[in-house]
């Protein structure tokens, strides 16, 4: 898959300037992305993905993850601790339940670190309730008020938490909003 969407990419960046172009290079890279995630996840299907954990601090992790995904969202520590995980892999997690946030909900995000737990919430329409009951489901976003996408992002998140060891729940703010706890295994400063 990797080979001819590569072949895709570099056409694409050859093409001359114009409206045209960009949308074709628009394109691709949106394509790019999705061929990207479609291989995590038979990655994270096949087991194949293993973890490289170590503790962490985890309040400056999540703050510059927030900054990575150069979205909007406040982030509030209290009592942040140690965790252990995977940091690229908890990077992977947090930007993608940050991007979904944005992109399903709507503002403010606000990115709560407590103790060993990061919980992501917006104030859109919350989660459908079918995925509350049975988690994320590839290629299905729920309602059609949580916009648009290929409902692989938190499939991919709970995917990775498993990966590190880690819990991810779905829920619902009783004021409104979707809210993504996840809960990592606590761990002490080296």
């Amino acid at each position: 898959m990797r080979t001819p969407l590569m072949g895709l990419v570099t056409s694409a960046g050859l093409l001359p300037p114009g409206e045209a172009t960009e949308l074709v290079q628009d394109r691709v890279q949106v394509l790019r992305r999705l061929v990207e995630d479609l291989l995590e996840v038979s990655r994270l299907d096949a087991g194949a993905e293993r973890a490289e954990s170590m503790p962490v601090p985890l309040g400056e992790v999540v703050q510059d993850s927030v900054q990575r995904a150069g979205l909007a969202a406040s982030v509030h520590t209290s009592d942040a601790d140690w965790a252990e995980a995977d940091p690229r892999r908890l990077d992977r997690i947090l930007v993608n339940l940050i991007v979904n946030a944005h992109r399903h909900g709507q503002p403010p995000v606000v990115v709560d670190v407590s103790g060993a737990s990061v919980t992501v919430r917006d104030h859109g329409p919350g989660f459908p309730s079918d995925l509350i009951a049975h988690g994320p489901q590839r290629f299905r976003t729920g309602a059609a008020e949580r916009g648009q996408g290929h409902g692989l992002g938190l499939t991919i998140a709970l995917g990775q938490a498993q990966v590190i060891g880690a819990r991810l729940d779905f829920a619902n703010a009783p004021e409104g909003g979707a809210v993504a706890r996840l809960t990592l295994p606590a761990a002490s400063r080296p």
